[in-house]
């Protein structure tokens, strides 16, 4: 297993999951890969992603159905701003690469918002520190693994 995985893993168990790792056949970047590899909707997964909000990291776990919207997620927080984040400030933040971004394992806490729409699913696939590793977990688990906050965050 990749060190990526196997932190994620440890930081899994640590936080009381029961989730287990699998490693996909390929790399899963995307949403819809991902959903193809594990066989569920596309809706199930969900995608890590993390923004800048004026040089502060903003994890959010979004349903692989939508994609973010940054000005409601603005108006939320109050904040003036909020970019997708660069490859070299993803790594930075969460010691993982741009489409293998997990909910947890990350060199410091990052605060995240959780998308209320994968409360819709009982069990939802998050990546594991790297494209070709996933886990299930449960909108719950995630908020409390996370000590994210629920909100309506896609589009």
């Amino acid at each position: 297993m990749h060190p990526n995985v196997v932190a994620v893993a440890e930081a899994l168990r640590a936080a009381g999951s029961a989730g287990q790792v699998r490693e996909l056949p390929g790399t899963a970047r995307t949403a819809a890969l991902a959903a193809e590899q594990v066989g569920v909707d596309v809706g199930a997964i969900a995608n890590s992603l993390l923004f800048d909000a004026g040089g502060t990291p903003l994890l959010i776990l979004t349903s692989g159905a939508h994609r973010v919207d940054t000005a409601r997620v603005e108006r939320l927080l109050g904040i003036p701003a909020l970019n997708r984040a660069d490859p070299e400030f993803v790594r930075r933040h969460t010691g993982q690469p741009i489409g293998g971004v997990a909910p947890l394992g990350h060199p410091e806490p990052i605060g995240t918002l959780v998308d209320i729409a994968l409360a819709t699913f009982d069990i939802v696939w998050a990546s594991a520190g790297h494209p070709a590793a996933v886990f299930p977990t449960t909108y719950d688990e995630l908020l409390r693994i996370t000590a994210g906050t629920s909100a309506e965050v896609g589009d």
